[in-house]
């Protein structure tokens, strides 16, 4: 009996081992091939994806028309387009480089519209969207690339030509819609007519509104391109993570996710012998095994 439960503890406490050599040595690979060096994530992404009440920035681009073309039309005379670049940096001299950022922001007239500072000492993070002019828009991000290491860039420009003009239409609609509606008013009428008239009027104006600060976006004088930057503190080369640090980081993963394992199959065992427990109570199974048997 005491040799069958040394030779089974012998053989759970080999098993752990190897199970617990096994994580640490797939954490520590894990540590020196991924990008980050088995630090900090950087991704800008999803923090400005949750963005959706903040200003868009739009601009315009003039295009060579003939004089035919330009009769037409004068509102299809300028492409509207939003443009962004999406900059992801990393900085171990976190400090430094963001009033860089600030004093460039500055000096090529740009615009914070939003900011917003994550994380204590050590892994710091500044999320800014900054409004540019569209002729200063490509020096900017080239400048802006130089600040810290770079860890990604993407910039996208998608025409708003369509949706421009589709608001304006909407607005002259609504706008000849009101001055039919309001000149209804001098016009005799029962007083439940005038109330649901006012009301109908009232309700185009509040519509007229949102089209003019939509619409509002789109003028000259608030053009702008723009440039979500990240900047995230932390080490910038694989080199500066040392041996010991490695060796640290990989031990605490490993004890958290060999305990959860441990925890989690003595959790399972528990309640697979608490089940058969209850089962023997009940003479269910062997209720079943006569059953078989018959």
């Amino acid at each position: 009996m005491n040799t069958n439960l040394k030779r089974s503890a012998r053989k759970v406490f080999s098993w752990s081992l190897v199970l617990f050599i096994g994580l640490f040595m797939f954490r520590m690979v894990y540590g020196y091939v991924s990008p980050e060096g088995g630090g900090s994530h950087v991704n800008g992404d999803e923090f400005f994806s949750s963005l959706e009440n903040v200003k868009r920035n739009y601009a315009s681009e003039k295009k060579a028309m003939t004089a035919d073309v330009q009769q037409k039309s004068a509102i299809a005379s300028n492409q509207k387009f939003e443009k962004t670049a999406s900059i992801k940096s990393k900085s171990s001299e976190f400090e430094k480089d963001e009033r860089k950022i600030k004093v460039e922001t500055r000096a090529f007239n740009a615009v914070i519209q939003y900011e917003q500072n994550i994380g204590q000492k050590g892994s710091r993070q500044i999320h800014l969207m900054i409004g540019v002019n569209p002729a200063l828009f490509d020096s900017f991000c080239r400048v802006i690339q130089t600040i810290g290491v770079l860890k990604g860039i993407e910039v996208t420009k998608v025409d708003k030509t369509n949706e421009y003009k589709k608001l304006n239409a909407e607005k002259s609609s609504l706008e000849k819609t009101l001055q039919s509606l309001t000149e209804l008013k001098v016009r005799v009428g029962q007083i439940s007519d005038f109330v649901s008239l006012h009301d109908k009027i009232l309700e185009i104006e509040e519509r007229l509104q949102k089209l003019g600060v939509e619409l509002g976006d789109f003028d000259s004088e608030n053009e702008f391109c723009t440039v979500k930057l990240s900047l995230f503190e932390g080490t910038t080369s694989e080199k500066n993570i040392s041996p010991a640090k490695r060796i640290k980081v990989a031990l605490e993963w490993t004890i958290k996710y060999f305990s959860i394992i441990v925890f989690t199959v003595l959790g399972l065992s528990a309640t697979v012998f608490l089940l058969l427990a209850i089962l023997d109570k009940f003479k269910v199974i062997s209720a079943m095994v006569n059953r078989m048997k018959e």
